[in-house]
């Protein structure tokens, strides 16, 4: 009899160990660089009322500061799940081209841009592109589950947090949903 009862409990409620938004789940936890993270937040990007994507920040632990989730030199991940039927390899260059002028980027952080640019690849809905940071090595870029390369530089790495998470993200919507609001 207690058995039957701890068994119906597990089924009513069971433990929580994926986010969903707007019909995509996130798991809540990830590797990278060898270091577990937490998903701080999911967030929806909007373009003319249309879905784009939902993207998931992952950290070491979760916070709602902007800054320290730019700033902190350690493993993090940001992933775009795509809901959109199609976004072409320009429209992406030209978003990350858009976000990196709002942020300011040196000729440096532009310098890792323009390899970011390089490696971007039409996507469907149910594709993704992570960006993993791994500290001393530099932004792993994947599209579509496979890497295409790192792009070296702790400055690059806060720059394109920094599209995200900075004083001018895509939209307030997706920022705040991904610091965990």
């Amino acid at each position: 009899m207690i058995q039957m009862l701890m068994l119906l409990t597990t089924l009513a409620f069971p433990t929580a160990d994926a986010a969903e938004l707007a019909g995509v789940t996130m798991p809540d936890s990830a590797t990278v660089a060898g270091q577990k993270l937490v998903l701080n937040g999911m967030g929806l990007r909007e373009k003319f009322f249309i879905d784009v994507y939902v993207g998931g920040l992952y950290l070491p632990a979760k916070t709602t500061d902007a800054k320290s989730a730019i700033d902190q030199d350690v493993p993090k991940r940001i992933k775009m799940h795509f809901i959109y039927s199609e976004v072409d390899a320009g429209k992406l260059t030209g978003a990350f081209n858009d976000g990196f002028a709002a942020v300011g980027a040196t000729e440096s952080q532009a310098s890792g841009l323009a390899k970011l640019n390089g490696m971007m690849e039409t996507v469907k809905a149910g594709e993704t592109i992570t960006l993993d940071y791994e500290p001393g090595v530099g932004t792993h870029v994947s599209v579509k589950g496979q890497e295409k390369g790192v792009i070296a530089g702790v400055d690059f790495m806060k720059a394109l947090w920094g599209v995200y998470l900075g004083p001018s993200p895509p939209t307030t919507a997706l920022k705040k949903g991904m610091l965990g609001g």
